[in-house]
């Protein structure tokens, strides 16, 4: 779920498929996908970007000219993090759940070129669509998987990612099976010692959500981050947070906090003891909620 920026809007084609057609590049226009429909919207700001929507909601946003460059803040917010732990040669072995127009795995190619980046979308016909529109990496440097987050999640060798990456939702809102303590288990599972588990997490002014997804989390992982702009965190809108947890120490020292606050949008970095605080009296989520 992006933040709203503005956008000139090009001419609507009509419904329809880029599936095996000769010519590549985007197409602005609406086309039908296996989940609902896929708007494809040119950026007037800019003659290389592209905006996704996926069934009415702002889904990604694609510079064709610089893989490196992040519309969303909340992108923005999960590669600093990243860019914090990892140095750029490392071989990081990435799993991304959500793929959509694959900004943030494409952003990972380009900044460690000796990555190995795993996609998992749900949509397959949306997954042809954005391998013609936008020239993705291929194999091994970036795979696209089509298959729902969680069974492949459950079905990859036990530590064979470094990090991964939850930016799946349906509507505005992330499945709750992708939110559990059963998932999360899973999830942690297929890292590596040191491995990091970052997740989007959409939510209310209230901030219900987050304080049960962070308490969730943090009873995985020795260690948890939170990234959020300032009006986010105390709760007067509606909008992103980001939720990381791993056995190893997050944004330890000065460097994050001070990219963040530089950022376009400034947001916070929450260490471990502000997180469980934050979460200190939310229920963890479970496979079975109680009634």
């Amino acid at each position: 779920m992006g933040r709203k920026r503005t956008t000139k809007n090009g001419a609507v084609e009509p419904e329809g498929s880029v599936r095996g057609t000769a010519a590549k590049g985007p197409v602005a226009g609406t086309f039908r996908t296996d989940t609902g429909t896929a708007e494809l919207i040119p950026d007037g700001d800019n003659p290389n970007g592209w905006l996704l929507m996926l069934n009415g909601v702002q889904s990604s946003h694609v510079d064709l000219a610089d893989p490196l460059r992040l519309e969303f803040e909340y992108m923005r917010w999960i590669m600093a993090l990243v860019e914090d732990r990892w140095a750029s040669g490392e071989k990081l072995r990435t799993l991304s759940l959500g793929g959509a127009a694959c900004s943030m795995p494409r952003y990972l190619v380009a900044a460690y070129p000796n990555s190995r980046n795993v996609v998992v979308e749900i949509d397959g016909q949306l997954a042809n669509y954005v391998r013609d529109w936008f020239e993705l990496p291929r194999a091994p440097l970036m795979k696209i998987r089509v298959g729902e987050a969680r069974e492949v999640t459950e079905s990859l060798t036990e530590a064979s990612r470094d990090l991964i990456i939850r930016d799946v939702f349906a509507g505005s809102k992330t499945p709750v099976a992708l939110t559990t303590s059963e998932f999360t288990a899973a999830a942690k599972k297929v890292l590596g010692p040191g491995g990091v588990y970052v997740v989007n997490c959409g939510d209310s002014s209230a901030l219900a959500t987050a304080r049960r997804e962070a308490a969730t989390i943090a009873a995985a992982f020795k260690h948890t981050a939170i990234i959020a702009d300032p009006p986010m965190l105390k709760g007067r809108r509606s909008g992103n947070i980001i939720i990381a947890g791993s056995d190893a120490t997050l944004g330890d020292g000065a460097g994050l906090p001070r990219v963040l606050l530089g950022g376009a949008m400034p947001a916070q970095l929450w260490d471990d003891s502000k997180v469980r605080h934050f979460a200190r009296s939310a229920v963890v989520l479970t496979d079975v909620e109680p009634e």
